[in-house]
């Protein structure tokens, strides 16, 4: 068993020393908690091809610093709005810890989907033509997020990029904790980036009928466990943190354990009722920590009825009958595919800096004034691999 527990072998901690995001929510912290403190959702209807749907977009502020970065350099005009997030929150987070040009740190970005804009465009390109541009294939690469994210901060170090759908974020991060535990790197960049918001990636949501239809103030009923339909919704945006092995002035939080498993499948999209993959997760990653020193979990928690339900069943088997505080952000921003980890690990950052939990607020109220010391964060993604991260303040 692979636990970071600092009890546990004498293993130093991983400090997070940076984390920024670009996503409907903002991209500046006091903006950001700010929003959270709020009890509304940032989900509405937006024309998407040809249909309005729920999606939980970019504000224009946002939007406008993407069209700048676009402008700013004649190399930028063909990237992807994936990588052009990534971009964005990456200049911040390395400005956050404080790295500088020519440092050698890592950098793993994933994404779930990858340049789905590009790619729609130039396949449409494709089907009305018979041909394409020179820069289709360059452009719309895996690879290509981290790779622009490192020419952009002149950073040296291996540039890595990956989709394990759902959990790729957290997987990101699973891997430069394993970089930086080897002694190969001394800092690591770790994140997901995201730009879901087309017609053929609604389309498939649509058809796999898990998107939300609902007309009302949420959307998105993430964490309702009464609910009678499925009500998952889009969101889009990048998430980063900076990593760095031990302690460290600047540390925003310690990783203190990690735990990863598979789901045995019984279908392509499907987690079992009972999310066994999540119940070996956080065991492994809560390693010797007693349960009752778990204070909240950010679950994964899509808006789905099977995702919802089996991820809190799992976590009624491993801590029974006296739950941690449950909480989820994806009823405020939807579900931001391969950033959505990251950003789950932001909400639990600013809640052990706050020291206040934020509630759902379609949820019954659970109990407060509870100091928050340990967080826990899941994600998953299709194909049940399931990644669980412990925080400590």
């Amino acid at each position: 068993m692979l636990t970071l527990q600092k009890n546990n072998n004498n293993l130093e901690p991983i400090a997070i020393t940076a984390l920024a995001s670009f996503s409907p929510l903002g991209s500046q912290p006091d903006q950001i908690w700010g929003s959270y403190l709020k009890s509304n959702s940032l989900i509405a209807e937006k024309e998407i091809g040809t249909q309005k749907v729920n999606v939980a977009a970019l504000p224009g502020e946002l939007l406008e610093q993407v069209e700048a970065l676009r402008r700013s350099d004649h190399k930028y005009k063909t990237l992807d709005n994936s990588v052009l997030y990534a971009l964005l929150a990456s200049r911040e987070a390395v400005k956050q810890a404080g790295w500088v040009e020519n440092d050698v740190f890592g950098i793993n970005i994933g994404s779930s989907r990858g340049a789905t804009g590009l790619f729609e465009e130039y396949h449409e390109e494709f089907i009305t033509t018979g041909k394409t541009s020179t820069l289709a294939s360059p452009t719309t690469t895996m690879g290509n997020i981290s790779s622009w994210v490192a020419h952009d901060l002149k950073a040296s170090g291996p540039e890595i990029s990956h989709s394990i759908t759902c959990s790729t974020a957290l997987h990101a991060l699973l891997n430069g904790v394993a970089w930086l535990r080897a002694g190969m790197v001394d800092k690591f960049l770790v994140g997901g980036s995201e730009a879901p918001l087309t017609p053929f990636t609604i389309a498939q949501m649509q058809a796999l009928k898990i998107y939300s239809k609902e007309q009302t103030a949420f959307p998105c009923r993430a964490l309702d466990l009464d609910k009678l339909r499925n009500t998952m919704v889009l969101g889009e945006g990048a998430a980063l943190a900076g990593l760095e092995l031990g302690r460290k002035s600047n540390a925003l939080a310690y990783i203190t354990g990690i735990g990863y498993a598979t789901d045995v499948l019984e279908h392509g999209i499907s987690i079992s009722t009972e999310a066994e993959c999540f119940q070996r997760s956080m065991k492994m990653a809560l390693g010797d920590l007693a349960l009752s020193d778990v204070d909240v979990i950010v679950m994964h928690a899509p808006g789905t009825i099977k995702g919802d339900l089996s991820e809190y069943k799992a976590i009624e088997k491993v801590f029974g009958k006296n739950l941690p505080l449950l909480t989820t952000n994806k009823w405020k921003i939807g579900h931001t595919f391969g950033s959505s980890g990251l950003l789950s690990l932001e909400l639990a950052v600013l809640m052990l800096k706050h020291q206040q939990f934020i509630e759902v607020p379609f949820v019954p109220v659970q109990s407060e004034g509870k100091a928050i010391n340990n967080v826990l964060i899941n994600a998953v993604g299709f194909g049940g691999n399931a990644v669980s991260v412990l925080l400590t303040r």
